[in-house]
C-alpha cells in the first residue's frame, strides 16, 4: 500500500508541475504525503514538513513546497494591495495571501526552521498590458535565502509564482505549481523581477523604465534556463518587408523539439505557426516575416509552451 501510495504522488508531482526537478522530488513527495495539516498551527507545520531532510537546502525547499501548493494568490487583495491579512498567522488561517503575505510567510517558516531569510519587495510584470507602463507602487514580493557565507550563497524564492498565476483581469486565481520558481536561475529572475532595493538589483537592469520595456516572461522559461533573449525589448517595432530575428541563449537547447509563434489574441488570434528554427549547443534562433501591417501580440511556444511574450508593431 504505501508503494501505490507513492507511486500516486509522483504522479501527482508530475501533473502539477510542468517539469519534474529530480534534485528535490523525494522531498517534494514526502511534503505531498503530509497533506494540508490543516489543523496545525505555523510552527507546527514548520516543524512538520522540515522533518522530511536534515539539508537545509531540502528543508527550504520543503517550506517552498508547501506554502506554494497550500496557500492561493487572493485576487482580490492582490488588484487593490491590501496587505491587512499578510500576517502569517493570518495566511496560515485564510489559506490565501497576497505575493507579499507569501513572502512572510516562508520567512517566518525559514525563520523558525533556522534558514536565513529575508523578504523583498519589488516588480513584476503580468501581461502585455505592462510594457512601457512602470507601476508606482511595488507590486510583487519574494524571498532570498542564505545557505552560506559568501554573496554567491544568497538564492532566489518566490512561492507566490510559483502557486499558479492571475488571469489578466486579477480577477481568478489558477493552481499551477512550478517547482523552478524555488533557487531560481538568477540571470533570468532577474529580468522578470525588479527588486525595489537596490541591494537585490542583481540582473543587469538598470532602472525599472528598462524593466518594464522588457519582454513578458512566462514560467516555462525557467526550464529550459532562459537567458536574455534577442530582441531585447518587448516592443518590437518592424517593416512588412523585413524579418524579425529572435535568439534566445538557453541550457537546454538540446532538449527543444518544436518552437513555434502564436500571433494575436482573442479572435484575431491565429493557429500556432512552426519555425523553422536552428539548435546550438546553448541557444536556439528563428526568423519571421510578418506580412500584415498591425500591431501583434506574440508569443513564442517551445514544445507548445509559451515561454515568452512580445509585442510587434508592423507597417509597410
Amino acid at each position: 500500500m504505501k508503494k501505490f501510495s507513492t507511486l500516486i504522488s509522483l504522479f501527482f508531482l508530475l501533473f502539477n508541475g510542468l517539469f519534474a526537478q529530480p534534485k528535490y522530488e523525494a522531498t517534494d513527495i514526502s511534503v505531498n504525503q503530509i497533506g494540508s495539516l490543516d489543523s496545525m498551527n505555523l510552527a507546527q507545520i514548520a516543524k512538520k514538513i522540515t522533518t522530511v531532510s536534515a539539508d537545509k537546502e531540502q528543508q527550504a525547499r520543503a517550506i517552498f513546497y508547501w506554502i506554494a501548493n497550500n496557500i492561493a494568490i487572493d485576487p482580490k487583495a492582490t488588484k487593490s494591495s491590501d496587505q491587512r491579512k499578510s500576517l502569517p498567522e493570518d495566511v496560515i488561517k485564510l489559506r490565501r495571501a497576497t505575493p507579499l503575505g507569501f513572502a512572510k510567510l516562508y520567512q517566518e517558516m525559514a525563520s523558525i526552521c533556522n534558514i536565513r531569510c529575508l523578504v523583498v519587495d519589488g516588480f513584476v510584470r503580468n501581461s502585455l498590458d505592462d510594457l512601457n507602463s512602470p507601476a508606482d507602487e511595488v507590486n510583487h514580493s519574494w524571498n532570498v535565502v542564505q545557505l552560506g557565507q559568501s554573496p554567491e550563497s544568497w538564492y532566489v524564492v518566490d512561492a507566490t509564482k510559483a502557486s499558479g498565476n492571475l488571469d489578466k483581469k486579477m480577477a481568478l486565481f489558477t493552481k499551477n505549481f512550478t517547482g523552478q520558481y524555488f533557487f531560481a536561475e538568477k540571470t533570468l529572475f532577474h529580468i522578470d523581477h525588479f527588486a525595489d532595493n537596490d541591494a537585490w538589483q542583481l540582473g543587469g537592469v538598470k532602472s525599472k523604465k528598462e524593466f518594464y520595456n522588457l519582454p513578458i516572461i512566462y514560467s516555462t522559461a525557467y526550464h529550459y534556463g532562459i537567458k536574455k533573449p534577442t530582441p531585447a525589448t518587448g516592443y518590437i517595432k518592424t517593416k512588412t518587408k523585413n524579418k524579425v530575428s529572435w535568439l534566445l541563449p538557453m541550457d537546454k537547447s538540446g532538449e527543444v523539439k518544436e518552437v513555434s509563434l502564436l500571433i494575436g489574441e482573442g479572435r484575431k488570434m491565429q493557429k500556432p505557426e512552426p519555425m523553422n528554427f536552428t539548435a546550438g549547443a546553448n541557444a536556439i534562433s528563428f526568423s519571421y516575416q510578418f506580412k500584415k501591417d498591425d500591431t501583434h501580440p506574440v508569443k513564442i511556444l517551445v514544445d507548445g509552451k509559451v515561454i515568452l511574450e512580445y509585442m510587434v508593431e508592423v507597417m509597410e
